[in-house]
């Protein structure tokens, strides 16, 4: 893999709607914001993070020496694979479809990347996503992995604050009694992903010498105050309640948008997040010049080849206006090429 693919601002900035990535559409949160702009960035946070680690520690109901600090989801993915690949690890076990950055930190660090249908069983670390990415869907081996003794295993909870539908594979009180590995990134519930801050919840019975690893590795500071306040406001009484307001209006805009993707003659699939996958009546793919019509139009989605699944795109959940503008655009753009 030599190129970072994501969803997201691109070379000609925010595309006014914007379906590639998978943010609460419904917020920024106001407590959240309010914390940002409350932020005291005259000064360094504390280099332990010792208060925000208590609160996180009594959010989840863990001890507080579980609890890791990350400057993102994306720099704790390649830091728990240098930490394992450093204990002697060789093999790193991923689902079918996947965030590519597990591949790339894999990569990177020497271990050799498994791919389900392969058995995971001698691999020194596996990851797991639920609701997955970029399907939304269940992890249907989630259970075994997660009580799994051998290797290390991480479970990705990006999208499981923003779950519309279904229910987990684990219980909060399971997660926490498992062998695996908790990773927290709010900024999606919070909708504000461009702060980036996260953090890690580990094992009870986490591998003593894996876990001073990953901290000893970790940079001086990996949170600066606005990450500080972001998570400071995730656990919130005022955060948690507009979080679970914006869950109604999010599956009221799925639901309508879906219709909307259905109108154009796409193949909808299910989804359990606020975010689905659809097959297109007409191919779109980064780069080529349809995908770049509707680019132009301030129009984006998210090209899941590099998902290893071509032909479909994801497409977060946005408000009804966005919804409006893709069957306007997609028309136009369809017509066009059409002549």
């Amino acid at each position: 893999m030599t190129a970072t693919l994501h969803g997201g601002p691109d070379a000609s900035g925010a595309a006014l709607h914007d379906f590639s990535t998978n943010g609460n559409a419904v917020g920024p949160c106001p407590a959240a914001l309010d914390a940002l702009h409350s932020a005291d960035a005259a000064h360094y946070p504390d280099p332990h993070y010792t208060a925000l680690r208590v609160k996180l520690a009594a959010f989840h109901g863990v001890a507080v020496e579980r609890i890791v600090i990350a400057a993102s989801a994306s720099e704790f993915i390649h830091r728990i694979s240098a930490a394992v690949m450093q204990q002697g690890g060789r093999k790193a076990w991923l689902p079918p479809h996947s965030y590519g950055d597990y591949e790339r930190a894999a990569q990177a660090w020497g271990l050799q990347v498994l791919r389900a249908p392969q058995a995971p069983a001698d691999a020194a670390l596996r990851w797991c996503c639920e609701p997955s990415s970029p399907l939304g869907q269940l992890q249907a081996d989630l259970p075994q992995h997660a009580a799994m003794t051998d290797g290390v295993c991480v479970l990705d909870l990006a999208y499981a604050p923003l779950r519309l539908e279904g229910t987990p594979s684990l219980s909060a009180a399971q997660r926490n009694r498992s062998r695996a590995w908790q990773m927290w990134t709010p900024n999606k519930a919070m909708g504000l992903t461009g702060i980036r801050a996260a953090y890690a919840i580990a094992p009870e019975q986490a591998d003593a010498g894996l876990l001073q690893r990953i901290e000893s590795q970790a940079p001086s500071w990996p949170l600066g105050t606005h990450g500080v306040a972001l998570l400071d406001a995730w656990v919130s009484d005022a955060a948690q309640q507009w979080l679970a307001q914006s869950l109604q209006t999010l599956r009221e805009w799925k639901s309508q948008q879906r219709e909307v993707c259905e109108s154009l003659g796409w193949e909808c699939f299910a989804s359990d997040a606020n975010f689905f996958c659809a097959r297109t009546e007409r191919p779109y793919a980064t780069g080529h010049a349809f995908a770049e019509a509707l680019r132009a139009d301030g129009i984006k989605l998210r090209d899941c080849a590099s998902f290893g699944l071509p032909g479909l795109v994801r497409l977060g959940v946005l408000p009804p206006a966005s919804q409006r503008a893709l069957k306007e655009g997609w028309t136009r753009a369809a017509a066009c090429t059409d002549h």
